[in-house]
């Protein structure tokens, strides 16, 4: 018994030293040590020996069991760090190659970098951006801008309300930031108002959601005729040196006299006609295209404010207000307001 006792432990050091794989180990280690293994029975029938043999047996038995449970262990941390090199050799990665497939950079939305734009055409022009809530209290969407009451725009069927406090709303205009920016301070103020403004339109040249930039200046002297120079000045920093505007007269509650702005057309060149003979068909044969409201601040509308020092015996000047997402249909051709808002990337990506 002790002689085959030996073999075993000789047979099994010998093939757990020569393993090549963790997989190869446990196999060893199951056919030498585990329940059916002949050192396992060995152990077990100790019992049944002579009792001047048990402890011979048994002592050569459970040393042969260690020496073989030490060297599984150390020939596993042996194959274990092998394998690891192995893998990470194997699974190098190289950080020079693209990304497969390589992602394409992202862009600014076509509303914001419109938006930046006419931003950028107005800071150079000296006005400053001002931002004001979405949420609105009457007051200074209708009341404070001349609107009477009973008038058309203060009703549910142009308003989104708050159900619970009728005397708020969601802006229907930019138009609200004109009395909050000259109560935070004294003429002269050169402001613009970028933001989002809600009315309860759906189609396809309106949205119950939609973009606004408000410009407002006040101060001594201004007149008309500079209201005309800034438009000028903004409508051909966007649509081209070649841009011509004109006023017409219209009118708003918050301003006298309130004019519409119309530019050049700068797809004809004004014509009316294009290339051919035939109607143009951006400015349908016009050769104007409507841009934006504008016009004097109502002598009213600073009387609300005249605590702040807007007398309206000694200053004066001009808003305007004009659609960020009808400066980008008519600058890129997007015949349907609605596809800015789709997240269609086909059509996001024609602007990158």
């Amino acid at each position: 018994m002790l002689e085959r006792i030996e073999e075993i432990r000789a047979e099994a050091g010998a093939a757990i030293e020569a393993a090549t794989s963790s997989a190869e180990l446990e196999e060893l280690r199951v056919r030498h040590l585990g329940r059916k293994a002949e050192l396992t029975t060995i152990l077990r029938g100790i019992a049944e020996l002579p009792a001047e043999e048990r402890g011979k047996v048994g002592g050569a038995a459970n040393g042969a069991r260690k020496e073989l449970e030490a060297l599984l262990e150390a020939s596993a941390a042996r194959l274990d760090a092998s394998e690891l090199d192995a893998k990470l050799l194997a699974d190098r990665v190289d950080v020079t190659l693209p990304g497969a497939p390589p992602r394409p950079v992202g862009h600014a939305h076509l509303i914001a970098r419109t938006t930046r734009q006419i931003e950028d055409v107005m800071i150079g022009l000296g006005y400053t951006v001002a931002e004001g809530p979405e949420i609105e209290h009457d007051y200074y969407n209708f009341t404070a801008l001349n609107h009477p009451e009973g008038h058309p725009a203060r009703m549910l069927q142009d308003t989104f309300y708050v159900q619970s406090q009728p005397e708020v709303l969601l802006r229907t205009h930019t138009s609200p930031m004109q009395i909050r920016a000259m109560e935070t301070q004294p003429p002269p103020i050169f402001v613009i108002v970028p933001g989002k403004v809600y009315r309860r339109d759906s189609d396809a040249t309106h949205s119950p959601m939609f973009h606004q930039i408000e410009g407002l200046a006040i101060a001594e002297g201004i007149t008309l005729a500079d209201l005309q120079g800034t438009l000028l000045a903004l409508c051909r920093a966007i649509f081209g040196d070649e841009r011509e505007v004109r006023l017409r007269p219209h009118f708003f509650p918050f301003t006298e006299p309130s004019v519409e702005v119309d530019v050049s057309c700068f797809q004809c060149g004004g014509s009316g006609e294009l290339a051919g003979g035939e109607r143009c068909n951006l400015c349908k044969g016009q050769g104007w295209i409507e841009i934006l409201g504008a016009g004097m601040v109502d002598p009213n509308v600073l009387g609300f404010v005249a605590e702040h020092g807007y007398d309206a015996e000694r200053v004066q000047g001009f808003a305007f207000g004009l659609g960020v997402e009808r400066v980008a249909m008519l600058r890129h051709g997007v015949p349907d307001l609605r596809r800015f808002f789709d997240n269609d990337v086909r059509m996001l990506e024609q602007f990158s």
